[in-house]
């Protein structure tokens, strides 16, 4: 297990924050994270202040990409706002600069493809939500259908609810299972969903076909986007 003597040797996590993400994108492994004894834990946005999520809840960025510290991890959630994210030249640059020397560059459901954008999942193996898993090639990325994959030193988790496991795995492959396991506990994290309808291989036909139905519109805002998106 990875052990620190003091704050400024801690291991410095970071999530970029973005307006119109899903909370639980960043709330699954921040709960996680924030446990960890060994880390400090930083929100960072393109302006230091609130960030609102896409059901009107405020997240506040504490940093910004001028004040944030070299980050040993990376995470980037998804949401409605990846397209805005994934267009902004400053969030892509600040995320390639990080990057170069993070130990872990991570995502949590469609913050894969912001990931993407930025030229960091080309020749990796990744996942993202179930609905976009068919523009992680327009990527560079080699989609792979599980709930988290690890390429190396990249770690993404698949959608939303997907966060908790993948922020418990993170701290598992970094600080060892003893932690990790402590911390699922802590949580009492110990899922018994009351309808098995949570992947399309086992959802009912008919409410598979109605939410496809219902992102249709934005999902084929996501196919134009990346198919004409130039990556560097």
């Amino acid at each position: 297990m990875a052990s620190f003597e003091n704050d400024d040797l801690s291991f410095k996590i970071g999530f970029i924050l973005f307006p119109n993400l899903t909370l639980l994108d960043f709330a699954g492994p921040y709960e996680v994270f924030s446990r960890i004894p060994e880390a400090k834990v930083f929100l960072i946005a393109k302006d230091i202040g609130p960030i609102a999520n896409k059901g009107g809840l405020t997240l506040i960025a504490n940093d910004n990409f001028k004040t944030a510290p070299q980050l040993d991890l990376i995470c980037v959630p998804g949401g409605m706002g990846i397209l805005a994210a994934s267009a902004d030249e400053e969030t892509l640059a600040f995320l390639r600069v990080q990057a170069i020397k993070a130990k872990w560059i991570t995502s949590v459901c469609t913050g894969s493809l912001i990931l993407g954008a930025a030229g960091l999942l080309s020749g990796y193996h990744a996942v993202t939500h179930w609905s976009s898993m068919d523009i992680l090639p327009l990527v560079g990325a080699i989609p792979v259908d599980e709930r988290i994959v690890k390429d190396r030193n990249r770690i993404t988790g698949g959608g939303v609810t997907s966060g908790i496991d993948f922020g418990l795995y993170v701290v598992g492959e970094i600080f060892g299972s003893e932690l990790a396991e402590a911390i699922q506990l802590m949580m009492e994290y110990n899922p018994k969903p009351p309808y098995k309808s949570g992947h399309p291989s086992e959802a009912p036909p008919a409410i598979l076909e109605r939410v496809r139905y219902l992102g249709h519109a934005e999902h084929q805002r996501r196919l134009d986007f990346f198919s004409n998106l130039k990556l560097r």
